[in-house]
């Protein structure tokens, strides 16, 4: 089977537990949800029922309880436990009232059934969680592949990663630049705005969405107020329109818009959102430079760079009590800063791309209790600091 991620081991140590809890993992698209989920079935060796919810029409909640009978029916009459692997289970109407009083059932009588939750879309997995399910569960998140994962699986180098980023499936296109970019944007991109977005949010735009995910891959790593993306769009309506769309991007581990860091001051209304996309490949799948012309192009691939660094921290730093977001005051600029607490780390990233002033001396003097990190040239090296989770840098 494929390469085994990180999540397996905090999956399996979550089933085996003697306090029983349900499984909840959320992931991107096309990244090794399936795959895990293999992974934990063949580690644990118990009876196990999977289905999948991914369908164009959504399922009816009966649904669920039928599944959950027949792993029931698989345990038969033995005492021991059956994993129930449920897949994109936020498609199905209702879904966190019907899981609440199954698992209550199964804890009431003493089953065995335990459930394994799969999700893509972060946005409504959560709101499901809290709104029926709190206490109930344990959340696992997995990420796009990093550096090391896919120089392990596929022999990728940094330059190559950087470019051409870390979807497992398009691995095997990456030789055939226009074949990767087909693959790329119609098995990929496509699938999860038309899938994970479009067809599970409200959105009365679909065409303002769309255009807003292009915009972004144009603007890698970069800070776009929301007046210049109104000219740039066509039918914009207003920012609150498309702050809203970013936030469903997100949900979606597609684009962040990372907001002005603002410790103890009042956060400036409008501030220029700064869009980091969450993998590399959703920037070179557009109508981009060649590998070769990326790497020429000093300005380009500063780019790639700091949008890496940035992704990578969006991967690994989500939820509570982690903050990513960055820095601006004038010509000072700070690309991230990440907060837990009361902690307050500022980093630059560099990758020799001139005409950049540091904004690393003014952060610090505006907040004289904040580290900092240098990610690049003079500091971490790239290799080192994209090899695992930052989560170590942290500590």
């Amino acid at each position: 089977m494929p390469s085994q991620r990180p999540v397996v081991e905090a999956i399996l140590a979550g089933l085996r537990h003697e306090k029983p809890l349900l499984q909840v993992l959320i992931v991107p698209r096309q990244v090794g949800k399936t795959t895990a989920a293999g992974h934990v079935r063949e580690r644990l060796g118990w009876p196990a029922h999977e289905a999948t919810a991914d369908a164009a029409i959504p399922h009816s909640p009966e649904w669920i309880e039928t599944q959950w009978r027949l792993a029931r029916a698989r345990r038969g009459s033995s005492k021991g436990r059956v994993l129930l692997v449920l897949d994109e289970l936020q498609k199905v109407p209702g879904w966190s009232e019907v899981v609440k009083r199954l698992w209550d059932e199964e804890m009431r009588d003493r089953g065995g059934v335990r459930p394994l939750l799969l999700g893509s879309s972060a946005l409504l997995v959560q709101k499901g969680l809290t709104e029926s399910l709190s206490g109930r569960f344990l959340l696992h998140r997995a990420t796009h592949w990093s550096f090391g994962e896919c120089r392990a699986a596929f022999g990728f180098d940094l330059e190559r990663w950087l470019y051409f980023g870390g979807y497992p499936g398009a691995a095997a296109f990456v030789g055939d630049e226009a074949l990767w970019r087909r693959y790329v944007n119609d098995s990929l991109i496509e699938t999860v705005l038309a899938r994970d977005v479009l067809q599970m949010q409200a959105v009365a735009k679909p065409a303002l969405l769309r255009q807003l995910f292009g915009l972004a891959t144009q603007y890698p790593a970069q800070m776009l107020s929301y007046n210049k993306m109104l000219g740039q769009l066509h039918d914009a309506g207003n920012t609150v329109t498309l702050a809203g769309y970013l936030r469903l991007l997100e949900t979606a581990f597609l684009v962040s818009g990372l907001q002005l860091y603002t410790k103890g001051e009042v956060r400036k209304r409008g501030s220029s959102p700064k869009l980091v996309l969450w993998n590399n490949a959703l920037v070179s799948a557009g109508a981009r430079p060649s590998f070769a012309e990326a790497q020429a192009d000093g300005a380009w691939w500063g780019r790639l760079v700091e949008n890496a660094v940035g992704a990578h921290l969006l991967n690994h730093l989500q939820g509570a009590p982690w903050s990513v977001t960055y820095w601006r005051d004038g010509t000072a600029e700070v690309d991230y800063v990440v907060s837990r607490g009361a902690r307050t780390w500022a980093i630059e990233v560099k990758s020799g791309r001139g005409g950049r002033v540091s904004g690393l001396s003014a952060f610090r003097a505006r907040y004289p209790k904040s580290s900092s990190w240098i990610v690049g040239t003079g500091g971490i090296p790239l290799e080192e600091y994209f090899e695992g989770s930052p989560e170590r840098w942290f500590e």
